[in-house]
């Protein structure tokens, strides 16, 4: 896994089960099995994890940015009580109809974070579970990772089936757990 010092993670079907009435309390915020384990094994093994996601439900009005503060340390707790870190937590907030530069496939959270850090994404994996999460990784220059976990069989579907969709050597898993098993036996292709 040389070179490898950071992966990103998309959050609603990567590290927690997805909703199509969208995650709206800390309750309704329920893991993944394998995905908090799988991050603490990254942190463990000097992988900075930085989750990064888009929170259209504030937009919507459907919870406070409060509400998903409170979601976050929910999964930042759960993350820490498993040995693990994450690093950072960016989130679009934005309604879809609002055209901000933050929303995936946008790269707006990957600019923000490049900045913050003052890094590129030439070793960095980005591990999502839908179609928008793979586009802002390629476009921002990360490697995209799908899982098929959340909304993931239905994304891999989509693109064998369109041709205009190309991921250049894509990699999926089944789910985080199988990603981060990969990474850490040093099984991915390198560059």
């Amino acid at each position: 896994m040389p070179g490898v010092k950071l992966v990103i993670l998309d959050r609603d079907g990567v590290i927690n089960q997805d909703s199509a009435d969208f995650i709206k309390s800390p309750d309704e915020w329920l893991p993944i099995k394998g995905s908090l384990e799988a991050i603490a094994r990254l942190s463990q093994a000097g992988v900075d994890v930085v989750v990064l996601t888009n929170q259209s439900g504030v937009g919507r009005g459907l919870l406070t940015a409060n509400t998903l503060g409170r979601i976050h340390v929910r999964m930042v707790d759960y993350v820490q009580q498993f040995g693990g870190k994450i690093q950072s937590i960016l989130f679009c907030p934005h309604h879809p109809d609002e055209q901000c530069n933050c929303r995936k496939p946008k790269t707006g959270l990957y600019e923000e974070l490049a900045n913050r850090l003052n890094l590129s994404f030439d070793d960095v994996y980005s591990v999502g579970d839908s179609l928008r999460d793979l586009q802002a990784a390629q476009s921002a220059g990360a490697k995209p990772v799908l899982v098929k976990t959340g909304n993931g069989r239905q994304t891999l579907k989509q693109i064998t089936q369109d041709e205009d969709t190309h991921f250049e050597d894509l990699l999926v898993f089944d789910n985080l757990a199988g990603f981060v098993d990969a990474l850490l036996a040093g099984q991915l292709a390198h560059d």
